[in-house]
């Protein structure tokens, strides 16, 4: 948490320990005098309604404070995805096949397209030293991060581009979208725990 940010929720639990303690106590004159000491004290209804909407001020203001922190927390998150997304393609571009599935988590399961889903790290590492094998160029760029109210799961989609040698040695060029789940560990570190892409170009006939 930012120390901005618990410095103004201090505050505001200060403001409404102090606004409840003063609706409970009798109003008095600074000679000490009880102002309202008379059940039907004209003054007496009028200070009640002011604390009460001195304390719903309050509360308003503490749900601003926790909103805001929410959405600052959502940032924060959104910008560590971005950057390790960004970090993870940098890894495929350089061909560097142990830290690209690093990214993932153990129980991570991996859609390719035309191939089969792979669901073990094996498997996983098996996929992509094929593309990377195969592959001449390429990489990828998140252009939509969100995060759940939980803070503990999150997706990131974009798109991306490969070049990369067919079987008979002629270069392909691909385009499309990805889509990933990632879920915070333990150790609070983020991994990849679904990842899926297709291509815009149209089926071979």
């Amino acid at each position: 948490m930012l120390v901005e940010e618990k410095i103004t929720i201090d505050r505001a639990i200060f403001l409404s320990f102090v606004i409840d303690e003063a609706a409970r106590s009798p109003i008095r004159s600074r000679f000490g005098k009880k102002v309202d000491a008379q059940p039907d004290s004209r003054l007496d209804e009028p200070m009640k309604a002011k604390s009460l909407f001195l304390s719903g001020g309050c509360i308003a203001l503490l749900s601003c404070v926790v909103i805001s922190i929410a959405r600052a927390a959502d940032s924060d998150i959104e910008k560590t995805l971005r950057d390790l997304d960004a970090e993870w393609s940098a890894a495929v571009s350089a061909k560097d096949v142990d830290k690209t599935v690093s990214y993932y988590s153990a129980d991570a399961v991996v859609l390719p397209p035309n191939a089969p889903r792979a669901t073990t790290p094996q498997a996983i590492r098996a996929q992509w030293k094929k593309d990377i094998d195969s592959m001449v160029g390429g990489g990828w760029k998140p252009t939509r991060a969100e995060v759940a109210k939980s803070g503990e799961m999150a997706w990131v989609s974009g798109t991306y581009t490969f070049d990369s040698k067919d079987a008979s040695g002629k270069t392909v060029n691909d385009r499309g979208h990805y889509l990933e789940v990632w879920q915070k560990q333990p150790d609070g570190s983020w991994k990849c725990t679904a990842d899926a892409w297709n291509s815009e170009l149209p089926g071979a006939p």
